[in-house]
């Protein structure tokens, strides 16, 4: 026997303190949906092997895809005040400065992030031109909640700075550091350095000292 079917729904923080307190809820599920992800790499070509060797640098943000249909032919009214709560969801909370943090919820799937793509079509009208059938195109940008200021600053207790000399590389300052040049990449993460090829001389890094 099946299940119940179970809605797809959109979660709202709106108060970036990860409360999730407001609920969107889609008036039909979707047929599918797409998860992309991806990884940047350095490539480099070293003598005496036929191909370049690649070095990661940094990871890109997930998306999710979806298509949501609306209709509400039969109900007589304007569909847009169902589509005009996705379509919301991209403006920027005043206080905290950025789009409101959302969790697509579906059964067992969950994806947050911030809706940074609406694309509305709308295919049903009234007699007088009401909109009453609509398909919204929605990509969600992946993003992880921001650490209290509290965990920033117990982070940094444990960390010292130096200074990049010319010629400098991460995984030069990781073995003076650590004695091992495999670790670049946690001086590398404590500075959000997505290009760790790329260093300025004369600038300080916080470089961990547990790990």
């Amino acid at each position: 026997m099946m299940g119940q079917e179970k809605k797809a729904k959109i979660l709202v923080d709106r108060s970036g303190q990860g409360d999730f307190k407001e609920s969107i809820s889609v008036l039909f599920n979707p047929s599918e949906y797409k998860v992309d992800a991806s990884n940047n790499y350095s490539w480099q070509k070293i003598l005496g092997q036929s191909v370049p060797v690649g070095m990661f640098t940094s990871g890109d943000i997930e998306t999710l895809s979806v298509d949501l249909f609306f209709d509400t032919y039969e109900a007589g009214v304007d569909v847009r005040a169902f589509t005009n709560q996705v379509l919301g969801l991209m403006a920027v909370e005043k206080k905290i400065s950025t789009p409101p943090l959302c969790k697509f919820v579906w059964d067992s799937f969950q994806f947050t992030g911030v809706v940074e793509k609406v694309s509305q079509r709308f295919t049903m009208f009234l007699d007088q031109g009401t909109p009453v059938r609509a398909t919204l195109g929605v990509t969600f940008k992946g993003t992880s909640v921001k650490k209290s200021a509290d965990d920033i600053g117990a982070a940094r207790e444990k960390v010292a700075q130096q200074m990049v000399n010319q010629g400098d590389q991460l995984y030069l300052m990781a073995y003076r550091t650590y004695n091992d040049a495999s670790k670049w990449r946690n001086i590398a993460n404590a500075n959000q350095i997505d290009n760790p090829r790329l260093l300025k001389p004369a600038t300080t890094l916080h470089v961990p000292l547990v790990r």
